[in-house]
């Protein structure tokens, strides 16, 4: 299936629509050339509204550890962008946002993935993606699959998710701003050497 042929069918995707309180709008962003692929949880509302994905607050955040520009980061040809779940899942009852469908990516992944023959790393942002990805080795917590990191590379590195929590995750674990931050801007820069970052 070429890779047009499969976005499209992505996009026309209805498979959990019952289930979706603002109904499907499956975001994703995939070309074949793209070095990095990051591996998110699904969109938040304001993603879903916008159509563009990380175009929030977390996106800021997520961002800012990359120490990525925007045009790079948003450049589909250099980063390809798979959530777990390709629609927003809707607000949790306690807070923040209902898991991820669970169709999507069993359904879609794999497929996707291979349409990337560039791929040289994979962002494993949040629990949903790091425990997809990882297992048998996961380290059944966020926090111990982060501060391992080095132990799934080079082809995945484990972050936590981005949210206004992340901040006060960090102030509790000084270790990621001063180990994983800097090793993730080192892989960065060494990934799009000749882009600007």
């Amino acid at each position: 299936m070429s890779l047009e042929r499969l976005l499209r069918e992505v996009r026309a995707c209805r498979v959990c629509g019952a289930h979706l309180p603002l109904g499907p709008r499956p975001i994703l962003r995939l070309a074949s050339s793209a070095r990095l692929l990051i591996i998110g949880q699904a969109p938040g509302s304001k993603v879903h509204d916008s159509g563009i994905p990380w175009s929030d607050a977390s996106g800021d955040r997520l961002r800012d550890w990359m120490k990525l520009d925007r045009s790079v980061f948003y450049d589909e040809s250099r980063v390809a962008i798979v959530p777990m779940g390709f629609c927003y899942p809707g607000a949790a009852k306690s807070s923040g946002d209902n898991p991820p469908r669970s169709e999507c990516a069993p359904l879609w992944h794999e497929r996707a993935l291979g349409h990337l023959p560039n791929l040289q790393l994979t962002l494993l942002v949040g629990q949903y993606a790091q425990r997809h990805y990882l297992r048998p080795v996961w380290n059944n917590s966020v926090t111990e699959t982060v501060k391992a990191f080095s132990e799934y590379g080079p082809q995945f590195f484990p972050l936590p998710h981005p949210s206004w929590r992340s901040a006060i995750w960090m102030r509790e674990h000084p270790w990621f701003e001063h180990t994983v931050i800097p090793a993730l801007r080192e892989l960065m820069q060494r990934l799009f050497a000749s882009d600007v970052v």
